[in-house]
């Protein structure tokens, strides 16, 4: 059996150049990155304004194993059968992050036939973009020490510095670190931790952002922390705000490249959803919607998750309209969730599965469910998962996008074009802004996580106080918490019942424009597993062919 780097070779691809004319990007608007991949500039969006947006199809799963359950790769699936149908379809999707393509997960290209191209390029670096998120957020922390070290002028409380350095690897090491250690001319000693770029907030910033302009003031309204009489300081107030959109003139742009059937995919940006809202970009979408028919676009881990943020918070903040959300389940999946690995606790996790639909439903949205084939799923186990969602009035299709590529995904189309026909793209919000911050985490823990309430630990409360005084207790919440379950246990299973939420902390994101409440034990800088995937990625003596990456 091949593996995916493999297949990915087999492909003959379409120069980006090509690609670009068949979508109808002027070269005026597009800047190549070598022969397969390339940037589209922002003026592409100015010149078709007028132009109808696309109908807008978002793709969610139950609640993942530590694998993942193969949105990525439904996703892509989707939009090749889609053009197969006849349909004009883009997909846009995130930058993988190396922290999980050299750690358990892989790369974030797809697999089997459902991949976007070129792979290697797309998981190691691609077009630099998270580089110079990675760059941009060291910059600011550069310069606070700068600040500290020769006046202090704005009298920064260095225990209450919320600013962190980062890093696009996964280290754990690196969570709680001392810095300015050696004396006087090696700066102030404090405290300090290092998150994973996909953790930054200017990675959020960027992803939220819809021209350069709204990139700047955003970047302004980032908290660094607090001064010693308690008043707030921001990145204006260090006068950075110019040098960190240079950093990113390049990093705004999206990115283009192609799916194994030569169809198109904007990738950029990539914020987890566990850490983060875990969607790719305002932008992306944006000239998306303006160059097809449908455009699939994807939100990290389970419903409870990437899919509660993108509506509560990026279509909230964007305008989008939704007309068909995928539900992505695998066999695998929902074993797990049931507890073992035979045909009964299959049955158990389709709890699971309902669970995830009627979050879809609370938005007012309408489901449909792709069943992720796996090679060694039986008929049975694969009639059981659709015979449950259809009795739950979803639609339902088994997907072989892996084994087959579109040819595979058809039925999942048509089953989705069906779906979106009858939607007019409107959706419901679980909570108004005007709502107290509490009353918004506890109506996501009630509506989408199926918990019996929230507690909010001293620091929580703390940090509401804060809140309100700064006036940012209308902004929307994007909750921190696991993604292996709907508690903020991992080890809690299937759909759990009389939980409640513990809030231990919450985090302002003025820039991105929302709060980040803290839930369990969950990290910004992840780490690496015992026998990390890094163990078996090569590179021939050539320089050319890479081997071991997935």
């Amino acid at each position: 059996m091949k593996t995916d780097i493999e297949i990915a070779r087999s492909v003959e691809l379409e120069p980006i150049e090509s690609l670009r004319e068949r979508l109808g990007i002027l070269e005026n608007e597009f800047s190549p990155c070598g022969r397969f991949k390339g940037k589209v500039d922002l003026s592409m969006l100015e010149r078709l304004r007028s132009r109808p947006d696309a109908k807008l199809i978002v793709v969610t799963a139950v609640t993942p194993t530590r694998y993942g359950e193969g949105k990525t790769t439904t996703s892509i699936g989707l939009t090749m059968g889609l053009n197969r149908l006849g349909h004009s379809s883009i997909v846009t999707l995130r930058e993988p992050s190396l922290g999980p393509v050299f750690g358990v997960k892989g790369g974030a290209a797809g697999g089997g036939y459902s991949q976007v191209l070129p792979m290697e390029d797309i998981n190691l670096h691609f077009t630099g973009d998270i580089h110079a998120i990675t760059t941009a957020n060291n910059l600011l922390s550069a310069m606070i020490g700068n600040h500290m070290h020769f006046s202090n002028d704005l009298r920064l409380d260095t225990r209450r510095i919320l600013w962190n350095r980062a890093m696009d690897m996964n280290d754990r090491s690196l969570r709680h670190i001392v810095v300015g250690l050696g004396g006087h001319k090696h700066g102030y000693p404090r405290e300090d931790e290092v998150n994973i770029t996909a953790a930054s907030e200017v990675m959020a910033v960027l992803a939220l952002s819809e021209n350069v302009f709204d990139l700047k003031e955003r970047l302004r309204r980032i908290l660094v922390g607090f001064a010693r009489d308690g008043g707030p300081v921001f990145v204006r107030d260090f006068k950075i705000c110019g040098a960190m959109a240079a950093i990113l003139r390049d990093a705004i742009k999206p990115n283009l490249v192609q799916t194994m059937e030569r169809t198109a995919a904007l990738i950029h940006c990539g914020p987890f959803a566990n850490i983060s809202f875990g969607t790719n970009s305002v932008l992306a979408n944006r000239m998306a919607l303006k160059m097809a028919d449908y455009v699939v676009t994807e939100c990290g881990f389970g419903s409870d998750l990437g899919f509660e943020k993108f509506v509560n918070l990026v279509s909230r903040t964007a305008g989008y309209s939704i007309h068909a959300v995928v539900v992505v389940a695998t066999v695998r999946a929902l074993r797990h969730q049931g507890g073992d690995k035979d045909v009964a606790s299959l049955r158990t996790g389709l709890a699971n599965l309902g669970h995830h639909i009627a979050n879809v439903r609370a938005f007012g949205l309408a489901p449909v469910v792709a069943v992720n084939a796996f090679p060694d799923d039986t008929p049975e186990e694969l009639e059981t998962i659709l015979s449950y969602a259809r009795e739950q009035g979803a639609g339902a299709a088994v997907s072989t996008a892996h084994a087959e590529g579109g040819a595979g995904a058809e039925e999942m189309a048509a089953a989705v074009v069906e779906a979106a026909s009858s939607a007019d793209g409107s959706y419901n919000f679980i909570y108004d802004l005007e709502d107290s911050v509490e009353d918004k985490i506890e109506a996501i823990t009630r509506r989408i996580y199926g918990g019996a309430g929230v507690i909010f630990e001293r620091e929580a409360k703390n940090r509401l106080k804060e809140i309100r005084t700064l006036g940012m207790d209308k902004l929307p919440v994007c909750i921190a918490k696991t993604p292996l379950s709907l508690s903020d246990n991992k080890r809690k299973r299937n759909v759990p019942e009389g939980w409640r939420l513990n809030v231990r902390d919450i985090n302002i994101a003025a820039g991105g424009g929302y709060l980040i409440p803290v839930a369990g034990d969950i990290m910004l800088m992840p780490g690496l597993p015992e026998h990390p995937a890094a163990e078996e990625i090569d590179i021939d003596e050539t320089g050319k062919e890479i081997s071991g990456l997935f």
